[in-house]
């Protein structure tokens, strides 16, 4: 039974972390753009602000975020004005040797704050919580249990999102095929945020 439980919650966060997405978009186009050594700050600090969101909502948050209406509300505008932020950013980029396109990739600490801001990745972290309580015995074994399954899941993935934009980017030859590239990363993005505000 307890191995059936772990493989569910393998399977649960495997899901839910591949699933396009702002964080696999902005890996996406870091890959395009910088190849994947450079984007593995942005990639780790991903994967560490959602395990340490699980953990978090494993030990307890979810119930101040549930009752409180308000902070999930205020998560929502943030985490919307933030991706919606990226997105132009995004959209704007030219190739990468073009004057317009960033010259450095984006670092652990974005990566962190783009997981703590995003409504999506709580509702994902509070339904693990509650759905997979009972494979601990404690909030602490739980957290750790959650922590490391959702580090896990969201390193594979993003790492498969990474090198998907570095073979696409090899196919990219002109300034247009990277303006259309770059727009629908930008779409992808905004098209993400539609779900927390449909929850």
């Amino acid at each position: 039974m307890m191995q059936e439980g772990i493989f569910s919650l393998a399977v649960f966060a495997v899901v839910a972390t591949i699933t396009p997405g702002g964080a696999t978009t902005l890996a996406t186009d870091s890959g395009a753009r910088f190849g994947y050594r450079r984007s593995v700050p942005l990639m780790a600090g991903i994967a560490a602000g959602l395990a340490s969101m699980a953990a978090l909502a494993a030990v307890g948050l979810s119930t101040a975020i549930l009752a409180v209406p308000s902070l999930q509300l205020i998560l929502k505008l943030l985490g919307t004005a933030y991706l919606l932020w990226l997105a132009f950013k995004i959209a704007r980029n030219g190739a990468p040797q073009s004057s317009s396109a960033p010259t450095s990739p984006a670092g652990f600490v974005t990566g962190v704050w783009l997981l703590w801001q995003n409504p999506k990745g709580w509702t994902m972290t509070l339904g693990a919580a509650a759905s997979f309580a009972t494979l601990a015995d404690g909030p602490t074994r739980l957290a750790t249990l959650l922590g490391v399954a959702f580090a896990v899941a969201s390193s594979v993935s993003l790492s498969i999102w990474c090198v998907a934009g570095l073979l696409l980017a090899r196919r990219l030859r002109s300034e247009r095929q990277w303006q259309v590239f770059n727009l629908i990363l930008a779409l992808t993005l905004v098209m993400s945020i539609v779900p927390m505000w449909l929850e």
